[in-house]
């Protein structure tokens, strides 16, 4: 699964280093770092990624609000999780 992300890590990577020459500024690396350790804290656990995507699917198909807001809510605990973890 990583190995599959790689090109993305690497794009993104490349663009937050160019940003961060630009701006002057470290904050689109540390961007990069959180948005990468979460993502490295939920597919770590196998159940855990294939639950948010899971809800990534019922989000991006329900027809009503409450089941779109249900999925989000869902996802907000997952990623806050993570979130919680890389910087426990």
């Amino acid at each position: 699964m990583f190995s599959a992300q790689l090109p993305s890590f690497v794009e993104h990577l490349g663009r937050a280093v160019e940003q961060a020459a630009a701006q002057s500024t470290i904050s689109p690396l540390r961007t990069f770092l959180q948005w990468w350790g979460e993502f490295v804290a939920i597919q770590r656990y196998p159940g855990r990624a294939a639950r948010l995507r899971e809800l990534e699917g019922e989000a991006e198909q329900a027809t009503d609000r409450q089941a779109v807001r249900s999925a989000l809510a869902e996802m907000r605990q997952i990623t806050e999780l993570a979130h919680h973890e890389i910087y426990a």
